[in-house]
């Protein structure tokens, strides 16, 4: 700390002087500390400006960064549960229009003809259940194919343990009662949407010779089966809405996490303009008014030579 001392006449130490140009020198340095956090816009710029929150600063941007991957990791979950709920609803409007079709064969007034023509116009929108099977697919996988399986890093707990959800269309849930265990929507092996013996194929071997799935027989058993088809499908698309409600509710926790963590960083990393400002001000006025305190003081030792005149 700087003192008063004078040294009386002795000009060999000029102490004013060297408290004055220490003066000078302080209010440089603080002068180039506030120009350099107006410059940065941040109040620490290296861990030596504020030591512990330097290393809480960089602790927040670590999180950070893992949060925004966890958030594009969301995103893609959230894609993929959009893409199959729509593919679900397709293929839920076109199986509802084969029952429709097959609830019109079981009429008493249907002759064979009539039949053959339904049967050969649900087989097409078959067809078409079969088509939007192949064509839904992200990131090169089919998702609606029986064996589609993928998990997303959607949050990181306090102790940094991966949370992780599972899209997997080839195993049933028992809270939803999937018929079979299995929800493939293909088929193969006389099977669909969990459903054994219905296979959506066979209604183009239809004929007035065979009747098969629409003869009078059995008719009622694959109106019975689409049924039960029909269910699982829904039951299915009201799992994939469940999830979609949950990565919704997680993007939203996610986003305010950022939000909060950013904005803890900015308030201990970021300068505050104003402050910055004012003290930089004040360290002008201190560097003038020492720069005069040093011009007089260097003056004094001419003051006691005028002795040997």
């Amino acid at each position: 700390m700087p003192s008063a001392t004078t040294n009386g006449a002795r000009i060999r130490t000029n102490t004013p002087a060297e408290n004055a140009y220490n003066a000078l020198e302080s209010s440089n340095r603080n002068i180039a500390l506030r120009q350099l956090r107006l410059s940065t816009g941040k109040r620490i710029n290296a861990a030596e400006d504020d030591v512990a929150g330097y290393i809480t600063v960089r602790s927040i941007n670590s999180r950070t960064g893992t949060l925004r991957s966890a958030l594009n990791s969301v995103g893609d979950a959230k894609n993929v549960a959009a893409i199959i709920q729509d593919s679900l609803d397709n293929i839920n409007n076109l199986l509802t229009q084969i029952k429709d079709a097959v609830a019109y064969a079981t009429s008493g007034v249907m002759g064979t003809d009539e039949k053959i023509a339904l049967a050969k116009s649900a087989f097409r929108l078959a067809e078409q259940i079969q088509t939007v099977v192949d064509s839904t697919v992200f990131g090169g996988k089919q998702l609606l194919g029986g064996t589609f399986s993928g998990d997303f890093v959607v949050g990181f707990n306090a102790t940094n343990q991966l949370l992780t959800i599972g899209l997997d269309l080839t195993t049933g849930t028992s809270e939803f009662n999937i018929a079979g265990n299995d929800t493939s929507l293909l088929f193969n092996n006389g099977r669909f949407a969990g459903i054994d013996g219905l296979n959506l194929l066979s209604l183009n071997d239809v004929s007035a010779t065979n009747l098969g799935i629409f003869d009078s027989s059995i008719v009622s058993l694959t109106l019975s089966s689409i049924s039960d088809a029909l269910t699982n499908v829904n039951k299915i698309a009201a799992y994939v809405g469940g999830v979609q409600n949950r990565l919704s509710s997680q993007e939203d926790v996610i986003k305010s996490q950022i939000t909060n963590y950013s904005a803890a960083a900015s308030r201990i990393e970021d300068a505050d303009v104003a402050l910055e400002q004012l003290s930089l001000a004040k360290s002008q006025f201190l560097q003038q008014a020492a720069l005069t305190s040093l011009t007089q003081a260097n003056q004094s030792p001419q003051s006691f030579l005028q002795l040997f005149r």
